[in-house]
C-alpha cells in the first residue's frame, strides 16, 4: 500500500502543479476573481494533502498499520471530494458539487485525526 500511496501522492502533486499554473495564467479573465481564489484554495489544499499522503506512504514503508492505511485513504477521498468539487464548480459551473466540498473537508480532517491517533499510539513506543 505504501507504493500505491506514494504513486498517488506524486500524481496528485503533478496534477496540482498543472492546475496551479492554469489557475494563475489561464483562469483569470474567464471566471470571477472569487472563483479564481476558490480554485487556488483547492490547488493549495491538494498540494498540502498530497505531501501528507507522501509522508504516510513513507511511514508505511517503516511499519504497517491499519491506522496509516485508513489515514491515507481518507486523504485521497478528501482531496477528491474537497478539491475536485471546487474544480468542478469553477471549471464546469456546476453548483451541484457544492455540498460535497464540506464532506471532503471533513474527510481530510478525519485523515489528520487518524495520523494524530497513530502518533499517540506509536509515538511512545520508542521513547
Amino acid at each position: 500500500m505504501s507504493r500505491l500511496f506514494l504513486l498517488i501522492a506524486a500524481l496528485l502533486g503533478l496534477l496540482a502543479t498543472g492546475l496551479g499554473a492554469y489557475g494563475a495564467h489561464g483562469l483569470p479573465g474567464k471566471v470571477s476573481p472569487h472563483l479564481v481564489d476558490s480554485f487556488n484554495t483547492a490547488v493549495q489544499y491538494q498540494f498540502f494533502h498530497a505531501l501528507a499522503l507522501m509522508a504516510i506512504g513513507l511511514w508505511l514503508m517503516r511499519e504497517q498499520s491499519r491506522l496509516l492505511v485508513a489515514a491515507g485513504i481518507a486523504m485521497i477521498l478528501g482531496m477528491l471530494a474537497f478539491s475536485g468539487s471546487i474544480y468542478a464548480l469553477v471549471l464546469l459551473g456546476s453548483k451541484g458539487f457544492g455540498p460535497i466540498t464540506p464532506m471532503g473537508g471533513m474527510t481530510l480532517m478525519v485523515g489528520w485525526g487518524l495520523l494524530a491517533v497513530m502518533a499517540m499510539v506509536k509515538g511512545g513506543e520508542r521513547e
